[in-house]
């Protein structure tokens, strides 16, 4: 059968089998330490749990309007007015199944055949994947460990050109944790203004900090704000991935194009995922600081530990709650005689003869690094830790 052209040229992820050995590795009772899981390994405070059973108990389990209930599209609007000094309508917000799909809508929307997105590396595995999906191209923008894998407003006006569209802007970053100043996003929003370009500001991570605050691009005068879809959710910050709410605030124009394609497409985000997330945003924050603070224990040992064992390397990540490790050193050695020549043979590697899990760069588009998330109990970390150092002292 013949597929469309578009959808056919999307890239299998090249993770996928490095994960598909690990779960089968697991099913044959093999102790497989995993450090792949994009997602925390707490679970969802107990009062957005109760938010949902009541919403259940109450019958609150019909459609709702296809962009989020006013309701929840209000408590959004408060959240961005205390957490981001942002001023938005409620007709300015999108309630949609996840920030993963709020960014498929917008890019969707905004993009056509032939449109340029300017996009950072290392990247987020999804991100080309959806400028593909829409008919665009996606420009890489390289960074560079010494500058924190952080981009600065000369190199993204350089990469401009009269196709360019978009720009994505993902601070906390995901691989790498990089947090981007107040003043650096100045200069990146003088470039977005003055070229007539659109910014998406993926926010998913941006209360899991550890030094520093998140500042919102859109937060910086009203000029860039128009310039600018902000993307957030729950997922992150409430331990709530498997509910599947996100949602994005811009102007009226873009929100009403997005809650449009929603219509047509998935309708409107469940309804009791909805309930809980109001009760995420509407209700105690201490949650996030206790899940933050035990992330940057996590953290701190992670890196000193990587940074100590030969051949590795990797930076203090900011945010999120990743680690970016250089494998560079360790590429061209042999395991058993086997070549390790890129990430990927290196994970593949590493998974069969150490039972460790990893995200190869490839899926972020560096092939000489690694990912490991800390989202995992620090027992899974020290284990983890001490069978990858003891495979990389066995390289030849």
């Amino acid at each position: 059968m013949n597929f469309s052209r578009r959808i056919s040229s999307l890239s299998e992820s090249v993770t996928l089998r490095v994960s598909a050995l690990a779960k089968r590795m697991k099913q044959e009772g093999i102790d497989v330490v995993g450090f792949g899981a994009g997602e925390p390994d707490f679970d969802t405070p107990s009062h957005i749990k109760e938010a949902a059973k009541e919403a259940i108990d109450a019958g609150f389990t019909k459609y709702t309007p296809a962009g989020g209930t006013k309701e929840l599209k209000k408590a959004i609007c408060e959240k961005f007015k205390k957490d981001n000094g942002l001023d938005y309508g409620e007709d300015e917000i999108v309630v949609s199944c996840g920030a993963k799909h709020c960014l498929f809508n917008v890019i969707l929307a905004i993009c056509d055949d032939g449109d340029e997105v300017i996009l950072p590396s290392p990247y987020w595995v999804s991100y080309p994947e959806m400028i593909k999906a829409a008919g665009a191209k996606a420009v890489i923008l390289e960074t560079k460990k010494e500058n924190g894998f952080k981009i600065t407003k000369e190199n993204l006006s350089k990469s401009i050109s009269k196709k360019t569209k978009l720009f994505i802007l993902n601070s906390p970053s995901n691989p790498t944790g990089a947090v981007y100043s107040e003043g650096e996003l100045k200069g990146i929003a003088e470039v977005i203004v003055s070229s007539g370009i659109m910014c998406i500001s993926d926010e998913i991570y941006e209360k899991i900090i550890y030094e520093g605050k998140h500042t919102s691009i859109a937060s910086l005068n009203d000029t860039i704000k128009k310039h600018t879809i902000v993307i957030n959710g729950v997922s992150k910050a409430y331990a709530m991935t498997g509910w599947r709410i996100g949602y994005a605030a811009a102007n009226r124009d873009i929100i009403k194009t997005v809650s449009n394609l929603q219509s047509h497409s998935t309708s409107n985000p469940a309804s009791v995922s909805q309930k809980a997330a109001l009760s995420a945003l509407s209700g105690s924050q201490e949650c996030i600081q206790k899940m933050v603070e035990e992330f940057k224990r996590r953290r701190d040992f992670i890196v000193k530990r990587i940074n100590s064992i030969r051949g590795l390397s990797c930076l203090k990540p900011q945010g999120a709650f990743y680690v970016f490790v250089s494998i560079g050193e360790l590429l061209g050695k042999r395991f058993s005689g086997k070549p390790l020549d890129d990430a990927l043979s290196f994970s593949q590697c590493l998974l069969e003869n150490a039972h460790v899990a990893v995200v190869p760069g490839e899926a972020f588009g560096r092939k000489d690094y690694i990912r490991l998330s800390y989202a995992s109990s620090m027992e899974n970390i020290k284990k983890g830790l001490d069978r990858i150092e003891a495979f990389v002292k066995k390289l030849g």
